[in-house]
C-alpha cells in the first residue's frame, strides 16, 4: 500500500503544486520584489530600495484609509460576530420554521460584493434622500453604509458555524448544568461560549480578514467618497496602482505592507483564541 501511495503521490500532488508555485508562490515573490522597484512593466523595472515604501507612509491618503478601515473592522467583526452568535442561539431552540431562517439569513453571503453595493446604495440614498442628502453627503454615512452591509452579508454565514458548534455541544453536559442549578446566563457564560471557541476562532478570523480586504463593495457602495474619506486599505491600493501614473512601485508597496497587517492581525487572533478553546 505504501509503495503504491509513494509511486501514484507525483501524479496526484504534481498538477495542484505546480498550479500552486505558478499562480501564487511565483507572483507573490515577484510582488515583493517590485515593490522595491520603480517599474510600469515587469521588464523594466529599476531598483530604487525602500523610496516606494517611504512615499506610502508620506501618503496621506494612504495613512487615512488605514485608519478608517481599523474603525471599520472593529466594528465589523463585533457586530458580526455578536448578531450572529445571538442568532445561532436562537434558531438552535427547536422553533418553527428554524430551517427556512436559517435559508433567508444565509442567501445574503451568495450575492456578489459589487451586486450587494449597488444594492445598499439605492437603498440607502433612498432613505436619506427623504432627508435631501445621499450616502456621500458626510462620511459618517458611508461608514455605517459599509458596516451595514457588511453586517447583511456576513451574518448568516457565521450564524451558520456557530449553529454547527452549538449543536456539537454534548446534551449531557447541559443536562449537568441544569441539575447543578445554573440558570441561563451561567450556562451560556460557563459552557456554551467555552464548548464554541472553535467556531469563535473561524469566525473570528473570517470577519477579521473579509473586513480588513474589504473592497468591491467598498467601490460600489461610495468608491471613497466624499473626497476619498471612505476609501478603504484595498481601494486606496488599486488607485494607487492603476489611477496614478509612475505610482506602480508605490501601489505595490503599499500591497506588501497590507499583506503584512492582515497576516500579522491573523495570526494573533489566531492564536489568542486557540488558546481559549477547550474540548466538549
Amino acid at each position: 500500500m505504501n509503495k503504491s501511495l509513494r509511486r501514484y503521490a507525483p501524479v496526484f500532488i504534481g498538477p495542484t503544486l505546480i498550479a500552486f508555485v505558478a499562480v501564487f508562490l511565483v507572483p507573490f515573490v515577484m510582488g515583493i520584489y517590485l515593490s522595491f522597484t520603480d517599474f510600469t512593466t515587469v521588464v523594466d523595472a529599476k531598483f530604487v530600495g525602500i523610496a516606494n515604501y517611504i512615499k506610502a507612509f508620506q501618503n496621506q491618503d494612504f495613512i487615512n484609509a488605514l485608519w478608517f478601515t481599523v474603525k471599520f473592522t472593529v466594528v465589523s467583526v463585533v457586530t458580526v460576530n455578536v448578531i450572529a452568535f445571538a442568532l445561532a442561539l436562537l434558531l438552535t431552540r427547536g422553533l418553527r420554521g428554524t430551517n427556512l431562517f436559517r435559508t433567508t439569513f444565509f442567501m445574503p453571503n451568495l450575492i456578489g460584493g459589487i451586486v450587494l453595493g449597488y444594492i445598499w446604495q439605492l437603498i440607502i440614498n433612498g432613505v436619506l434622500m427623504r432627508s435631501g442628502v445621499t450616502i456621500l453627503f458626510k462620511p459618517e454615512y458611508g461608514f455605517w453604509g459599509l458596516v451595514i452591509l457588511m453586517n447583511w452579508q456576513l451574518i448568516g454565514y457565521m450564524m451558520v458555524i456557530y449553529i454547527a458548534g452549538i449543536q456539537n455541544i454534548s446534551s449531557d453536559v447541559l443536562e449537568a448544568a441544569r441539575i447543578d442549578g445554573a440558570n441561563s446566563v451561567q450556562t451560556l457564560f460557563k459552557i456554551t461560549i467555552p464548548l464554541v471557541m472553535s467556531s469563535v476562532t473561524i469566525c473570528l478570523f473570517l470577519t477579521l480578514s473579509n473586513s480588513f480586504k474589504l473592497f468591491d463593495q467598498n467601490l460600489a457602495l461610495t468608491a471613497g467618497g466624499p473626497s476619498k474619506q471612505t476609501t478603504m486599505l484595498a481601494l486606496d491600493i488599486y488607485n494607487t496602482f492603476y489611477g496614478t501614473i509612475g505610482y506602480e512601485g508605490v501601489g505595490q508597496a503599499k500591497a506588501v505592507i497590507f499583506f503584512i497587517i492582515v497576516a500579522v492581525l491573523g495570526y494573533l487572533q489566531l492564536a489568542m483564541t486557540r488558546n481559549k478553546e477547550v474540548e466538549n
